[in-house]
């Protein structure tokens, strides 16, 4: 089997660290702008339309960043979930078995919670899948920050959940979010995957073709009616993973090597700087622990999630169906899962996506607190837990050094 090189994974994660990083600044400078005396320019700036006519695109700017900036985003995730899938961990049934199946927990326990506790709240027939996914550069910032004396497998680990969460989000917004499909402009998307497909196949690398194809795919999923930023995941699974002989690296070590940086510190932070400016007062601070709309996103994200992602692991590797990361306890994986209610960039997107023809748009801004207030929570819940788990780790690489010739010891 074709294993990916550490040093990729590594630059990876240090890109998406740095991500974070500036993702955590940008919402708190959206934050912070629309609540201060100039919040007045921040709405105006949110709404001003930066229209196409050719095109007949009139979105705002806003809009601009919710489909087109995160479609560069999902195409990351794409290439990303490819790799995992051909030449990396989930190419390995039994490595592969145990983040997908908490994927699985941590998208379908938050939605039960959050359709139970708001059911009949006006937008929850489709609100219910705002606690659904975990932010991969948000999350993977804070396992960087607090986390860097846990075994290294905690990060292949979560890195593969949220791929595998993502993807599962990205599934949801094609199917919940699809009102009417135009057939013909879905016929030409599903016409320019192919291309894409085929150039991949025949080994063609100019971007002459490709950046077309890209542009076209996304134009026509937009006209069908079906959210654009599936273009981004459609043409990222359709890349080429495997290196030839004759090559360095394959076109999707190229792609992520040249996209990956402009999507973590550009595409995502300018998605948080118009998207996390939620209006905050005491009133709707208090609103986040009676609104029952409110609830349902909180308890969904800080509870369902942990308790999905392990408790699906549990039972998984209890029956034998996955293994347990090399040197990664329960303790370990719980710590994890708490990063997994870090919902933010996908969870204010499906929070637009559901909630924007209820009421006011009040609706939209009490959802958007409750993911913010969540995020921060679970971060700074995992956070902790994973210093607790790095201490102990430590502290068990020091006694095997002290005792020579003895083993690393379990983590229980």
């Amino acid at each position: 089997m074709i294993t990916r090189a550490p040093s990729e994974l590594t630059r990876y994660l240090r890109t998406e660290t740095v991500g974070g990083a500036l993702l955590l600044a940008a919402a708190a400078l959206a934050l912070l702008w629309a609540n201060s005396p100039w919040g007045a320019g921040y709405d105006a700036m949110v709404a001003t339309t930066l229209p196409i006519p050719p095109l007949h695109l009139d979105l705002t700017l806003a809009e601009w960043t919710a489909d087109g900036l995160l479609a560069i985003f999902f195409f990351v995730a794409g290439l990303e979930l490819k790799r995992e899938l051909v030449v990396g961990e989930l190419a390995d049934p039994r490595r592969a078995a145990l983040p997908i199946i908490a994927a699985v927990g941590g998208v379908i326990t938050p939605a039960v919670i959050a359709f139970a506790v708001g059911h009949g709240v006006p937008g929850m027939e489709r609100g219910w899948a705002i606690p659904v996914a975990t932010d991969i550069a948000f999350a993977l910032a804070v396992l960087a920050l607090t986390g860097s004396r846990v075994p290294a497998t905690a990060r292949v680990f979560l890195l593969s959940l949220a791929v595998v969460d993502d993807l599962l989000a990205i599934v949801l917004i094609a199917v919940l979010f699809t009102a009417a499909v135009s057939l013909l402009w879905l016929a030409g998307a599903a016409a320019c995957c192919a291309l894409w497909a085929w150039g991949q196949h025949r080994r063609i690398s100019t971007p002459i073709l490709y950046v077309p194809l890209a542009l076209i795919t996304w134009y026509a999923l937009h006209e069908a009616g079906v959210h654009p930023t599936l273009a981004g995941v459609a043409l990222g699974l359709l890349t080429r993973v495997r290196t030839d002989p004759d090559e360095d690296e394959s076109p999707a070590t190229r792609l992520e090597h040249l996209i990956q940086p402009v999507s973590a510190g550009l595409c995502v932070p300018l998605f948080a700087l118009f998207a996390a400016g939620v209006h905050v007062d005491s009133g709707s601070l208090g609103e986040l622990f009676t609104d029952r709309l409110s609830l349902a996103i909180v308890l969904g994200l800080l509870l369902g999630k942990p308790l999905g992602i392990l408790g699906f692991s549990v039972v998984a590797i209890r029956l034998r169906l996955a293994r347990r990361p090399d040197g990664l306890g329960y303790r370990d994986m719980f710590a994890l899962s708490v990063l997994g209610a870090i919902g933010f960039t996908v969870s204010l997107l499906v929070a637009e996506l559901a909630l924007a023809e209820v009421g006011d748009g009040s609706a939209v801004e009490t959802a958007k607190a409750a993911v913010l207030v969540t995020s921060l929570a679970a971060s700074l819940a995992g956070s902790a837990l994973l210093w607790r788990r790095g201490r102990v780790h430590q502290r068990t690489v020091n006694a095997d050094e002290a005792v020579p010739g003895q083993g690393e010891g379990s983590t229980k």
